[in-house]
Protein backbone atom coordinates (compact mmCIF):
# COMPACT_ATOMS: atom_id res chain seq x y z
CA UNK A 1 0.00 0.00 0.00
CA UNK A 2 1.31 3.55 -0.89
CA UNK A 3 2.53 5.59 2.51
CA UNK A 4 -0.26 8.47 2.65
CA UNK A 5 1.10 12.18 1.51
CA UNK A 6 0.27 15.13 3.63
CA UNK A 7 -2.75 17.04 1.70
CA UNK A 8 -1.66 19.72 -0.90
CA UNK A 9 -4.16 22.41 0.20
CA UNK A 10 -4.24 23.69 3.07
CA UNK A 11 -8.02 22.57 4.60
CA UNK A 12 -9.10 26.01 4.95
CA UNK A 13 -8.44 27.06 1.50
CA UNK A 14 -10.00 23.66 0.14
CA UNK A 15 -13.01 24.06 2.57
CA UNK A 16 -13.21 27.94 1.72
CA UNK A 17 -12.95 26.93 -2.16
CA UNK A 18 -14.71 24.01 -2.51
CA UNK A 19 -11.92 22.12 -4.19
CA UNK A 20 -10.44 18.94 -3.06
CA UNK A 21 -7.40 17.20 -4.60
CA UNK A 22 -7.93 13.67 -5.04
CA UNK A 23 -4.82 12.08 -6.74
CA UNK A 24 -1.75 12.87 -7.89
CA UNK A 25 0.23 11.86 -11.19
CA UNK A 26 1.15 13.51 -14.30
CA UNK A 27 -1.54 15.64 -13.82
CA UNK A 28 -4.45 16.37 -10.37
CA UNK A 29 -7.23 14.92 -10.05
CA UNK A 30 -9.30 17.47 -8.21
CA UNK A 31 -12.71 17.89 -7.18
CA UNK A 32 -15.10 20.86 -6.92
CA UNK A 33 -18.26 21.59 -5.20
CA UNK A 34 -20.06 22.77 -7.73
CA UNK A 35 -19.04 25.60 -10.28
CA UNK A 36 -15.64 26.81 -9.05
CA UNK A 37 -14.11 29.77 -8.89
CA UNK A 38 -11.95 30.04 -12.09
CA UNK A 39 -9.69 32.16 -10.15
CA UNK A 40 -9.58 29.20 -7.58
CA UNK A 41 -8.67 27.15 -9.99
CA UNK A 42 -6.05 28.92 -11.43
CA UNK A 43 -4.34 29.13 -8.04
CA UNK A 44 -4.61 25.30 -7.44
CA UNK A 45 -3.24 24.80 -10.71
CA UNK A 46 -0.06 27.27 -9.75
CA UNK A 47 0.38 25.79 -6.37
CA UNK A 48 0.87 21.84 -7.82
CA UNK A 49 2.62 23.09 -10.93
CA UNK A 50 0.71 20.38 -12.67
CA UNK A 51 -2.33 20.24 -14.97
CA UNK A 52 -5.76 19.90 -13.91
CA UNK A 53 -8.49 17.24 -14.42
CA UNK A 54 -11.83 18.51 -12.65
CA UNK A 55 -14.47 16.58 -11.40
CA UNK A 56 -18.05 17.84 -10.44
CA UNK A 57 -19.25 17.47 -7.03
CA UNK A 58 -22.16 17.81 -5.06
CA UNK A 59 -22.06 19.33 -1.58
CA UNK A 60 -22.48 16.07 0.26
CA UNK A 61 -20.19 14.01 -2.03
CA UNK A 62 -17.41 17.57 -1.49
CA UNK A 63 -18.02 16.99 2.48
CA UNK A 64 -17.45 13.26 2.48
CA UNK A 65 -14.43 13.48 0.16
CA UNK A 66 -13.11 16.25 1.93
CA UNK A 67 -12.85 14.22 5.66
CA UNK A 68 -11.50 11.32 3.59
CA UNK A 69 -8.88 13.22 2.40
CA UNK A 70 -8.32 15.72 5.69
CA UNK A 71 -9.50 13.13 8.29
CA UNK A 72 -6.18 11.15 8.98
CA UNK A 73 -3.77 13.74 8.38
CA UNK A 74 -5.14 15.80 10.90
CA UNK A 75 -4.61 13.70 13.93
CA UNK A 76 -1.17 11.62 13.58
CA UNK A 77 0.03 9.62 16.43
CA UNK A 78 3.16 11.19 16.57
CA UNK A 79 2.13 14.50 16.56
CA UNK A 80 -0.39 13.64 18.91
CA UNK A 81 2.36 12.77 21.32
CA UNK A 82 4.67 15.71 19.85
CA UNK A 83 2.49 18.31 20.46
CA UNK A 84 2.26 18.03 24.22
CA UNK A 85 6.04 17.20 25.17
CA UNK A 86 9.14 19.29 26.58
CA UNK A 87 7.84 22.65 27.04
CA UNK A 88 4.55 22.12 25.64
CA UNK A 89 1.13 22.84 27.59
CA UNK A 90 -2.46 23.42 26.70
CA UNK A 91 -1.84 26.60 27.94
CA UNK A 92 1.06 27.28 24.81
CA UNK A 93 -1.17 25.56 22.52
CA UNK A 94 -4.41 28.03 23.71
CA UNK A 95 -2.05 30.87 22.95
CA UNK A 96 -0.95 29.94 19.54
CA UNK A 97 -4.33 30.02 18.27
CA UNK A 98 -4.87 33.59 15.80
CA UNK A 99 -6.66 36.22 17.89
CA UNK A 100 -8.65 36.85 14.34
CA UNK A 101 -12.26 38.12 14.40
CA UNK A 102 -13.13 35.47 12.32
CA UNK A 103 -11.43 32.34 12.56
CA UNK A 104 -12.94 31.13 9.32
CA UNK A 105 -10.81 33.80 7.64
CA UNK A 106 -7.88 32.46 8.74
CA UNK A 107 -5.19 30.56 6.51
CA UNK A 108 -3.71 28.50 8.53
CA UNK A 109 -5.92 26.15 10.56
CA UNK A 110 -2.26 24.85 12.48
CA UNK A 111 -2.62 25.92 15.79
CA UNK A 112 -6.56 24.49 16.70
CA UNK A 113 -5.12 20.80 15.08
CA UNK A 114 -2.30 21.84 17.60
CA UNK A 115 -4.97 22.11 19.95
CA UNK A 116 -6.82 19.57 19.65
CA UNK A 117 -4.05 16.89 19.71
CA UNK A 118 -2.79 18.64 23.03
CA UNK A 119 -6.57 17.84 24.56
CA UNK A 120 -6.18 14.02 23.19
CA UNK A 121 -2.38 13.52 24.57
CA UNK A 122 -3.78 15.92 27.82
CA UNK A 123 -6.39 13.26 28.35
CA UNK A 124 -4.17 10.09 27.49
CA UNK A 125 -1.81 11.48 30.12
CA UNK A 126 -4.23 11.71 33.03
CA UNK A 127 -6.33 8.52 32.34
CA UNK A 128 -9.22 10.37 31.02
CA UNK A 129 -12.33 8.54 29.51
CA UNK A 130 -14.14 11.89 27.58
CA UNK A 131 -13.36 14.86 26.60
CA UNK A 132 -16.48 17.20 26.34
CA UNK A 133 -16.34 20.59 24.22
CA UNK A 134 -19.19 22.84 25.25
CA UNK A 135 -20.06 26.13 23.89
CA UNK A 136 -22.17 29.27 25.74
CA UNK A 137 -22.45 32.26 25.12
CA UNK A 138 -19.33 34.18 25.42
CA UNK A 139 -16.87 31.24 25.68
CA UNK A 140 -15.93 27.77 24.98
CA UNK A 141 -15.38 25.10 27.59
CA UNK A 142 -13.64 22.37 27.39
CA UNK A 143 -14.04 19.55 30.39
CA UNK A 144 -11.93 16.08 31.24
CA UNK A 145 -14.10 13.26 32.68
CA UNK A 146 -11.23 11.91 35.29
CA UNK A 147 -12.40 8.48 37.34
CA UNK A 148 -15.85 9.60 36.70
CA UNK A 149 -15.36 13.27 37.70
CA UNK A 150 -15.66 16.20 35.20
CA UNK A 151 -13.22 18.42 35.29
CA UNK A 152 -12.69 21.72 33.59
CA UNK A 153 -9.16 22.03 32.04
CA UNK A 154 -9.40 25.10 29.16
CA UNK A 155 -11.88 28.03 28.86
CA UNK A 156 -11.51 29.65 25.52
CA UNK A 157 -13.25 32.61 23.59
CA UNK A 158 -16.72 31.64 21.87
CA UNK A 159 -14.97 32.73 18.71
CA UNK A 160 -12.92 29.32 18.09
CA UNK A 161 -16.03 27.01 18.63
CA UNK A 162 -17.18 27.05 15.16
CA UNK A 163 -13.54 25.76 13.84
CA UNK A 164 -12.77 23.74 16.52
CA UNK A 165 -15.60 21.47 16.71
CA UNK A 166 -15.45 21.96 12.46
CA UNK A 167 -12.05 20.48 12.88
CA UNK A 168 -13.03 17.37 15.28
CA UNK A 169 -16.26 16.54 12.74
CA UNK A 170 -13.56 16.39 9.90
CA UNK A 171 -11.67 14.17 11.83
CA UNK A 172 -14.59 11.87 12.05
CA UNK A 173 -15.83 11.89 9.12
CA UNK A 174 -19.04 13.39 10.16
CA UNK A 175 -20.69 16.00 7.96
CA UNK A 176 -19.62 19.30 8.50
CA UNK A 177 -22.67 20.98 6.66
CA UNK A 178 -25.08 19.71 9.06
CA UNK A 179 -25.35 21.29 12.57
CA UNK A 180 -29.17 20.91 13.23
CA UNK A 181 -29.05 16.94 13.98
CA UNK A 182 -26.65 14.87 16.31
CA UNK A 183 -24.02 12.67 14.64
CA UNK A 184 -22.15 9.99 15.98
CA UNK A 185 -18.65 9.21 14.34
CA UNK A 186 -15.48 7.01 15.17
CA UNK A 187 -11.71 7.33 14.84
CA UNK A 188 -8.98 4.70 15.50
CA UNK A 189 -5.21 5.80 16.85
CA UNK A 190 -2.56 4.35 18.36
CA UNK A 191 -0.30 6.64 20.73
CA UNK A 192 3.01 4.85 22.70
CA UNK A 193 2.02 1.77 20.95
CA UNK A 194 -1.66 1.87 23.06
CA UNK A 195 -4.52 1.75 20.36
CA UNK A 196 -6.94 3.84 21.06
CA UNK A 197 -10.36 4.39 19.62
CA UNK A 198 -12.12 7.80 19.86
CA UNK A 199 -16.28 7.70 19.75
CA UNK A 200 -17.43 11.55 18.50
CA UNK A 201 -21.07 12.43 18.95
CA UNK A 202 -22.04 15.90 18.45
CA UNK A 203 -25.37 17.35 19.70
CA UNK A 204 -27.04 20.80 18.71
CA UNK A 205 -27.24 23.41 21.12
CA UNK A 206 -28.19 27.13 21.86
CA UNK A 207 -24.80 28.05 21.13
CA UNK A 208 -23.26 26.01 18.70
CA UNK A 209 -22.99 22.10 18.94
CA UNK A 210 -21.73 20.11 21.96
CA UNK A 211 -19.22 17.21 20.85
CA UNK A 212 -18.04 14.56 23.48
CA UNK A 213 -15.35 12.41 22.68
CA UNK A 214 -15.36 9.05 24.38
CA UNK A 215 -11.85 7.52 24.57
CA UNK A 216 -11.99 3.68 24.56
CA UNK A 217 -8.60 1.75 25.29
CA UNK A 218 -8.57 -1.17 23.53
CA UNK A 219 -6.66 -3.07 26.33
CA UNK A 220 -9.62 -2.67 28.57
CA UNK A 221 -11.08 -4.83 26.12
CA UNK A 222 -9.32 -7.83 26.99
CA UNK A 223 -8.85 -7.68 31.30
CA UNK A 224 -9.35 -11.08 32.48
CA UNK A 225 -12.58 -11.28 35.00
CA UNK A 226 -9.29 -12.23 37.70
CA UNK A 227 -8.39 -8.66 36.84
CA UNK A 228 -10.94 -6.94 37.58
CA UNK A 229 -10.79 -6.67 41.68
CA UNK A 230 -13.76 -8.80 42.26
CA UNK A 231 -13.51 -10.56 46.01
CA UNK A 232 -12.54 -14.23 46.11
CA UNK A 233 -16.11 -15.44 46.22
CA UNK A 234 -17.48 -12.82 44.47
CA UNK A 235 -15.57 -14.05 41.53
CA UNK A 236 -15.79 -17.88 41.83
CA UNK A 237 -19.70 -17.84 41.80
CA UNK A 238 -19.79 -15.43 38.75
CA UNK A 239 -17.54 -17.82 36.98
CA UNK A 240 -19.52 -21.02 38.33
CA UNK A 241 -22.64 -18.82 36.92
CA UNK A 242 -21.59 -18.41 33.03
CA UNK A 243 -20.06 -21.85 33.02
CA UNK A 244 -23.77 -23.06 32.94
CA UNK A 245 -24.74 -24.00 29.52
CA UNK A 246 -28.08 -22.12 29.37
CA UNK A 247 -29.66 -19.22 31.60
CA UNK A 248 -29.38 -15.61 31.37
CA UNK A 249 -26.79 -13.65 33.46
CA UNK A 250 -27.36 -10.40 34.12
CA UNK A 251 -24.50 -7.27 35.00
CA UNK A 252 -26.51 -4.25 36.28
CA UNK A 253 -25.24 -0.45 37.24
CA UNK A 254 -25.57 2.90 35.87
CA UNK A 255 -23.70 4.19 32.89
CA UNK A 256 -19.81 4.18 33.17
CA UNK A 257 -19.90 1.76 35.71
CA UNK A 258 -17.86 -0.69 33.87
CA UNK A 259 -20.50 -2.95 33.17
CA UNK A 260 -19.73 -3.97 29.51
CA UNK A 261 -16.05 -4.54 30.97
CA UNK A 262 -17.15 -7.52 33.17
CA UNK A 263 -19.44 -8.85 30.24
CA UNK A 264 -15.89 -8.80 28.07
CA UNK A 265 -13.94 -10.26 30.37
CA UNK A 266 -16.45 -13.01 30.89
CA UNK A 267 -16.40 -13.59 26.96
CA UNK A 268 -12.76 -13.73 27.01
CA UNK A 269 -12.78 -16.42 29.68
CA UNK A 270 -15.58 -18.24 27.74
CA UNK A 271 -13.85 -17.83 24.03
CA UNK A 272 -11.99 -21.02 23.57
CA UNK A 273 -12.86 -21.57 20.00
CA UNK A 274 -14.96 -24.66 20.82
CA UNK A 275 -18.06 -22.66 21.12
CA UNK A 276 -19.98 -19.82 18.50
CA UNK A 277 -20.08 -16.64 20.65
CA UNK A 278 -22.39 -13.57 19.12
CA UNK A 279 -23.00 -10.30 20.51
CA UNK A 280 -25.04 -7.23 19.19
CA UNK A 281 -23.92 -3.58 20.84
CA UNK A 282 -24.90 -0.35 21.04
CA UNK A 283 -22.40 0.56 20.27
CA UNK A 284 -19.58 -1.85 19.88
CA UNK A 285 -17.10 -1.00 21.93
CA UNK A 286 -14.12 -3.04 21.29
CA UNK A 287 -13.18 -5.42 18.94
CA UNK A 288 -13.25 -9.34 20.54
CA UNK A 289 -10.93 -12.01 18.52
CA UNK A 290 -12.74 -14.89 17.92
CA UNK A 291 -16.37 -13.30 18.32
CA UNK A 292 -19.09 -12.47 16.22
CA UNK A 293 -20.00 -8.71 17.36
CA UNK A 294 -23.07 -6.95 15.61
CA UNK A 295 -23.47 -3.33 15.47
CA UNK A 296 -27.17 -1.95 16.21
CA UNK A 297 -28.54 0.48 13.79
CA UNK A 298 -31.74 1.95 14.98
CA UNK A 299 -32.22 3.92 11.27
CA UNK A 300 -32.47 0.62 9.43
CA UNK A 301 -34.36 -1.51 11.83
CA UNK A 302 -31.47 -3.05 13.39
CA UNK A 303 -32.84 -2.97 16.83
CA UNK A 304 -31.60 -5.32 20.06
CA UNK A 305 -34.54 -7.82 19.56
CA UNK A 306 -34.06 -7.99 15.52
CA UNK A 307 -30.63 -8.25 16.18
CA UNK A 308 -31.07 -11.05 19.13
CA UNK A 309 -33.69 -12.38 16.86
CA UNK A 310 -31.27 -12.99 13.87
CA UNK A 311 -28.06 -14.05 15.90
CA UNK A 312 -30.28 -16.93 17.23
CA UNK A 313 -30.30 -18.29 13.50
CA UNK A 314 -26.66 -18.32 13.13
CA UNK A 315 -26.69 -21.43 15.57
CA UNK A 316 -25.04 -19.70 18.64
CA UNK A 317 -23.97 -20.91 22.06
CA UNK A 318 -23.27 -17.77 23.79
CA UNK A 319 -24.77 -14.65 23.61
CA UNK A 320 -24.50 -11.08 24.59
CA UNK A 321 -26.72 -8.58 24.20
CA UNK A 322 -25.52 -5.19 25.18
CA UNK A 323 -28.38 -4.09 26.88
CA UNK A 324 -31.85 -5.52 27.77
CA UNK A 325 -34.04 -2.06 27.98
CA UNK A 326 -37.67 -3.12 25.91
CA UNK A 327 -40.29 -5.82 26.55
CA UNK A 328 -39.39 -7.40 23.03
CA UNK A 329 -35.70 -7.64 24.11
CA UNK A 330 -36.57 -9.43 27.69
CA UNK A 331 -38.78 -11.78 26.29
CA UNK A 332 -36.21 -13.33 23.29
CA UNK A 333 -33.71 -13.17 25.87
CA UNK A 334 -35.80 -15.83 28.03
CA UNK A 335 -37.09 -17.47 25.45
CA UNK A 336 -33.11 -18.16 24.24
CA UNK A 337 -32.12 -19.11 27.40
CA UNK A 338 -34.86 -21.52 27.75
CA UNK A 339 -34.07 -23.20 24.14
CA UNK A 340 -30.02 -24.25 25.36
CA UNK A 341 -28.19 -20.72 25.10
CA UNK A 342 -26.10 -18.97 27.96
CA UNK A 343 -27.40 -15.25 27.28
CA UNK A 344 -24.94 -12.20 29.11
CA UNK A 345 -26.62 -9.09 29.38
CA UNK A 346 -26.78 -5.49 31.68
CA UNK A 347 -29.97 -4.06 32.54
CA UNK A 348 -30.11 -0.42 34.08
CA UNK A 349 -31.09 -1.09 38.15
CA UNK A 350 -29.26 0.04 41.07
CA UNK A 351 -29.13 -3.21 42.87
CA UNK A 352 -28.77 -6.74 41.44
CA UNK A 353 -32.00 -7.46 42.92
CA UNK A 354 -34.09 -4.49 41.50
CA UNK A 355 -33.01 -6.12 37.71
CA UNK A 356 -35.95 -9.23 39.13
CA UNK A 357 -38.46 -6.30 39.41
CA UNK A 358 -36.93 -4.45 36.18
CA UNK A 359 -37.51 -7.89 34.01
CA UNK A 360 -40.94 -7.97 35.67
CA UNK A 361 -42.41 -4.34 35.20
CA UNK A 362 -40.96 -5.69 31.08
CA UNK A 363 -44.01 -7.99 31.11
CA UNK A 364 -41.82 -11.45 31.67
CA UNK A 365 -43.66 -13.97 33.63
CA UNK A 366 -42.23 -14.66 37.43
CA UNK A 367 -42.98 -18.26 36.29
CA UNK A 368 -40.45 -18.09 33.54
CA UNK A 369 -37.32 -15.81 35.34
CA UNK A 370 -37.35 -18.35 38.32
CA UNK A 371 -35.69 -20.91 35.82
CA UNK A 372 -33.62 -19.18 33.65
CA UNK A 373 -31.86 -16.25 35.67
CA UNK A 374 -28.23 -18.09 37.21
CA UNK A 375 -27.03 -14.53 38.69
CA UNK A 376 -26.95 -10.93 38.80
CA UNK A 377 -23.93 -8.56 39.43
CA UNK A 378 -24.35 -5.19 40.32
CA UNK A 379 -21.12 -3.01 39.78
CA UNK A 380 -19.89 0.47 40.66
CA UNK A 381 -16.39 2.19 40.10
CA UNK A 382 -15.38 4.26 42.82
CA UNK A 383 -12.19 6.74 42.97
CA UNK A 384 -8.98 5.15 44.64
CA UNK A 385 -7.12 7.03 47.16
CA UNK A 386 -3.43 8.30 46.08
CA UNK A 387 -1.35 6.70 47.50
CA UNK A 388 1.38 9.56 47.82
CA UNK A 389 -0.77 11.89 50.17
CA UNK A 390 -3.74 10.21 51.49
CA UNK A 391 -3.73 10.60 55.32
CA UNK A 392 -5.17 8.68 58.05
CA UNK A 393 -7.21 9.34 60.87
CA UNK A 394 -9.46 8.09 63.39
CA UNK A 395 -13.18 7.60 62.94
CA UNK A 396 -15.35 9.53 64.45
CA UNK A 397 -19.13 9.17 65.53
CA UNK A 398 -20.53 10.30 62.01
CA UNK A 399 -17.81 7.65 60.00
CA UNK A 400 -18.56 4.48 62.77
CA UNK A 401 -22.42 5.28 61.86
CA UNK A 402 -22.05 5.29 58.32
CA UNK A 403 -20.00 2.58 58.16
CA UNK A 404 -22.22 0.46 61.14
CA UNK A 405 -19.83 -0.09 63.28
CA UNK A 406 -20.97 -1.07 66.79
CA UNK A 407 -18.60 -1.69 68.79
CA UNK A 408 -15.89 0.68 70.57
CA UNK A 409 -12.12 -0.77 68.74
CA UNK A 410 -10.61 2.49 67.45
CA UNK A 411 -10.69 2.01 63.75
CA UNK A 412 -8.14 4.15 60.87
CA UNK A 413 -9.44 5.62 57.79
CA UNK A 414 -7.96 7.65 55.07
CA UNK A 415 -9.19 10.31 53.66
CA UNK A 416 -8.04 12.45 50.40
CA UNK A 417 -5.29 15.51 50.60
CA UNK A 418 -4.21 16.18 47.01
CA UNK A 419 -0.79 16.58 45.49
CA UNK A 420 1.02 17.36 42.16
CA UNK A 421 0.40 13.22 41.71
CA UNK A 422 -3.31 13.31 41.75
CA UNK A 423 -3.46 17.06 40.49
CA UNK A 424 -5.34 18.06 43.31
CA UNK A 425 -8.31 15.64 43.23
CA UNK A 426 -6.71 13.28 46.41
CA UNK A 427 -7.70 10.31 44.06
CA UNK A 428 -5.75 8.53 41.43
CA UNK A 429 -7.20 5.81 39.59
CA UNK A 430 -10.62 3.54 40.00
CA UNK A 431 -11.90 0.55 41.31
CA UNK A 432 -14.58 -1.66 41.53
CA UNK A 433 -17.16 -2.58 44.07
CA UNK A 434 -19.04 -5.64 43.71
CA UNK A 435 -22.59 -7.52 44.48
CA UNK A 436 -23.26 -11.11 43.43
CA UNK A 437 -26.63 -12.69 43.86
CA UNK A 438 -26.78 -16.46 42.66
CA UNK A 439 -30.30 -17.67 42.22
CA UNK A 440 -30.26 -21.21 44.21
CA UNK A 441 -33.16 -22.80 44.59
CA UNK A 442 -34.43 -21.40 47.56
CA UNK A 443 -34.33 -17.71 45.60
CA UNK A 444 -35.72 -19.21 42.33
CA UNK A 445 -39.20 -20.50 44.75
CA UNK A 446 -39.20 -16.62 45.47
CA UNK A 447 -38.73 -15.25 42.36
CA UNK A 448 -41.68 -17.83 41.00
CA UNK A 449 -43.81 -16.82 43.83
CA UNK A 450 -43.73 -13.04 43.22
CA UNK A 451 -41.73 -12.28 46.27
CA UNK A 452 -41.23 -8.36 46.79
CA UNK A 453 -37.94 -7.15 46.54
CA UNK A 454 -37.34 -7.07 49.96
CA UNK A 455 -38.43 -10.16 50.79
CA UNK A 456 -35.80 -11.71 47.92
CA UNK A 457 -32.62 -9.06 49.45
CA UNK A 458 -32.94 -10.69 52.68
CA UNK A 459 -32.03 -14.49 50.92
CA UNK A 460 -30.04 -13.75 48.54
CA UNK A 461 -27.51 -11.98 50.52
CA UNK A 462 -27.19 -14.23 53.33
CA UNK A 463 -23.53 -14.82 53.80
CA UNK A 464 -22.69 -12.53 50.74
CA UNK A 465 -21.61 -8.73 50.53
CA UNK A 466 -23.49 -6.24 48.95
CA UNK A 467 -22.48 -3.13 47.61
CA UNK A 468 -22.40 -1.25 50.68
CA UNK A 469 -20.59 -3.93 52.50
CA UNK A 470 -18.00 -4.22 49.82
CA UNK A 471 -17.40 -0.34 49.83
CA UNK A 472 -17.23 -0.49 53.66
CA UNK A 473 -14.79 -3.02 53.79
CA UNK A 474 -12.72 -0.68 51.01
CA UNK A 475 -12.96 1.95 53.07
CA UNK A 476 -11.33 -0.06 56.15
CA UNK A 477 -8.68 -0.95 53.80
CA UNK A 478 -7.22 2.25 53.53
CA UNK A 479 -8.19 1.49 49.92
CA UNK A 480 -11.20 4.58 49.18
CA UNK A 481 -12.38 7.05 51.43
CA UNK A 482 -16.50 7.44 53.04
CA UNK A 483 -17.16 10.26 50.93
CA UNK A 484 -16.47 8.24 47.84
CA UNK A 485 -18.19 5.48 48.57
CA UNK A 486 -21.04 7.28 49.52
CA UNK A 487 -21.11 9.27 46.06
CA UNK A 488 -21.84 6.30 44.36
CA UNK A 489 -23.72 3.59 46.61
CA UNK A 490 -26.70 3.93 47.67
CA UNK A 491 -27.36 3.79 51.32
CA UNK A 492 -29.61 1.08 52.14
CA UNK A 493 -32.34 1.64 54.89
Amino acid sequence: MAERQDPLLSYTFAREHGIVVLEMGEVAHVGAAGKSRAASLLEVRRALGIPLVVETLTPATFDRRLSEVYAVGAMEADAIEGEFSGENSLDTLVEGIPKAADLLEATDEAPVIRLINGLIAEAMKVRASDIHVEPFENRLSVRLRIDGVLQEIISLAGRIAPLLVSRIKVMARLDIAEKRLPQDGRLSLTIGGKALDVRVSTLPSQHGERVVMRLLDKTQGHLRLDQLGMEPRTLAALRTAIAAPNGIVLVTGPTGSGKTTTLYAALSELNDRTRNILTVEDPLEYALEGVGQTQVNVRVGMTFAAGLRAILRQDPDIVMVGEIRDPETAQIAVQASLTGHLVLSTVHTNSAISAVTRLRDMGVDSFLLAPTIKAIVAQRLVRRLCEDCKQPFAAGAVERKLLGLTDDAPVTLHKPVGCPACKGTGYRGRLGLYEIVVVHERLRTLVHDDASEHDLAAVAFQGTETLTQCGVRQVKNGVTSVEEVLRVVRQET
